[in-house]
């Protein structure tokens, strides 16, 4: 444990990308190889459910503390992280412990089977014989809420400066469904290969928003043009007779679409494809809001399925025979793909159409008709390039269209977290109903530190009422808020939900009784 609290201090000490990974091979070179596969777990979000409830460890931590829980609760809502917050109030440890970070998992693991007196001995146990900053890593263990600034970029390159394995091929071996006590450190990074897990993805190449104007590119002729289609992304993988469904966030995801299993029975075998899994009825794009009905849902109804059936959309090929093709071009791994989706004729996978074009402003006015599409804009694919791993710039571009923007009241103000604790950042937006003020939209991005701090000094001296973290305000602040879609739903009180609400800017020339109404919103609607 002391290992990983010493890499733990060395990366939060630094924002070089340089530094951290210096931090983690070091790590890597003294950890023991259990301690190294729950890091590798622990930094590529393949955590442990919680065992213990947030609630008991705040009221422990004010008892041990000899303060008030509601001075506790005060605390955590300054400092915004309840690991660190116990992890400052809780007293100095009066002994020291030598269990490892596998030991320490193992054993709040094993507190699901516990009732919560045991819990409660084992937890203050563990606060007295750590010092703060292993009190704080304990804590993130414990809450289930482990993110500490390392990318799994970062992971991939330590592995590879540790292991001088290629980066590409760690990457892969990262990939798929393993657990840390189910695999050796040999099995999965030093001696793995793609063959040994037939369902394991490849990593997924992505694309960055298009910069400048698309002229900028070069020759029309070296690009291929799509569109940008608003689903999930997903990568389809058949071998040896099986299909496994992976969305990007490296979730095996066959439960969820069940009407995709019938691409199983194609007699074309061992391939690896990406594309957009979407919503499709009647061979036209659903609305992203259509599909996210079906999200995050542990069975699927026969309503989901009648009412939002699946479809992929396929845009690319990595592996075909059985063989790695990403080396290939774009243009002959569209060839390629061409062939296996013809091959497989079912109509549960089509083709992403190549938009035709001979210069880039018939493309520019094309883009304007994408949301008729119920896509997001177009992407632009050099013909020559390979399928690269992680987000790289040059080859693939997002040209989104611009997006929808409405005037709103921030009425609801809450603190934000980390380096932004001490100001108020998350925010609840309104428009008109008549003479009221409907909320619809929550966003915490678009506002820089300079403007948080000017709007922080307003809510505390404009604050009507506290709940909890949440602050209400008097309507006295006017936002332009930008969204890329917008849906009905019966879950919000303004009967409206938009996808990727932010903050464009803050319009002090703007009265609150200038904002728009609802009936501005619905407009969209019809769009």
């Amino acid at each position: 444990m002391q290992a990983f609290t010493d890499m733990y201090i060395a990366i939060d000490q630094t924002t070089s990308t340089k530094k951290k990974v210096e931090a983690l091979v070091e790590f890597f070179k003294v950890a023991d190889d259990t301690d190294k596969m729950w890091a590798i777990a622990l930094f590529t979000h393949r955590r442990n459910k919680r065992t213990v409830k947030t609630t008991l460890l705040r009221e422990w931590a004010a008892e041990i503390s000899d303060i008030p829980l509601w001075l506790f609760e005060d605390s955590y809502h300054i400092v915004g992280d309840l690991a660190e917050t116990i992890s400052l109030v809780v007293p100095n440890n009066i002994s020291n412990s030598n269990k490892s970070l596998t030991n320490w998992i193992h054993e709040i693991e094993a507190l699901k089977n516990v009732d919560d007196e045991d819990k409660k001995s084992f937890i203050l146990k563990a606060w007295s014989t750590l010092d703060q900053n292993q009190r704080f890593l304990f804590n993130k263990l414990i809450t289930g809420g482990f993110r500490i600034g390392v990318s799994k970029k970062s992971v991939t390159k330590a592995l590879s400066k540790f292991t001088n394995i290629e980066e590409n091929t760690i990457a892969h071996r990262l990939m798929g469904n393993w657990h840390a006590d189910d695999i050796t450190f040999d099995e999965l990074i030093i001696n793995a290969s793609p063959e040994d897990d037939l369902s394991k993805p490849y990593p997924f190449y992505l694309a960055y928003a298009l910069e400048n104007e698309p002229e900028e590119l070069g020759d029309i002729k070296e690009w291929q043009a799509e569109w940008k289609w608003d689903g999930i992304r997903g990568q389809l993988i058949k071998r040896n007779g099986q299909l496994f469904i992976w969305s990007r966030g490296e979730e095996l995801v066959n439960d969820k679409f069940p009407e995709l299993k019938i691409l199983e029975e194609s007699r074309t075998d061992n391939w690896v494809i990406d594309g957009e899994i979407i919503g499709m009825k009647d061979g036209k794009p659903l609305d992203f809001h259509q599909l996210q009905t079906r999200l995050n849902r542990k069975t699927v109804s026969k309503k989901h399925l009648t009412d939002t059936p699946i479809s992929i959309i396929a845009y690319d090929i990595m592996e075909c025979k059985g063989q790695d093709i990403r080396e290939k071009s774009m243009e002959d791994r569209r060839s390629l793909l061409e062939e296996v989706v013809q091959e497989i004729n079912n109509e549960k996978l089509s083709l992403s159409p190549i938009i035709e074009n001979t210069n880039w402003e018939d493309l520019k006015a094309l883009r304007e008709t994408s949301r008729e599409m119920n896509a997001e804009g177009l992407m632009l694919k050099r013909l020559n390039s390979p399928y690269k791993s992680g987000r790289k710039k040059g080859d693939w571009w997002k040209w989104k269209v611009d997006p929808m923007t409405i005037d709103a009241v921030m009425i609801y103000a809450q603190r934000g977290h980390g380096r932004r604790s001490n100001l108020f950042s998350d925010f609840t937006f309104a428009v008109w109903d008549e003479h009221r003020l409907v909320p619809f939209a929550k966003a915490y991005s678009g506002l820089t530190d300079v403007e948080l701090k000017e709007i922080t000094s307003f809510v505390k001296k404009n604050a009507i009422e506290r709940f909890g973290p949440v602050t209400s305000v008097n309507p006295g602040l006017v936002f332009e808020l930008d969204f890329e879609g917008i849906a009905e739903s019966k879950r919000h009180k303004s009967g409206i939900a938009l996808r990727f609400p932010r903050v464009k800017k803050w319009r002090k020339d703007k009265l609150a009784k200038e904002a728009n109404t609802l009936e501005d919103l619905k407009v969209f609607l019809k769009k």
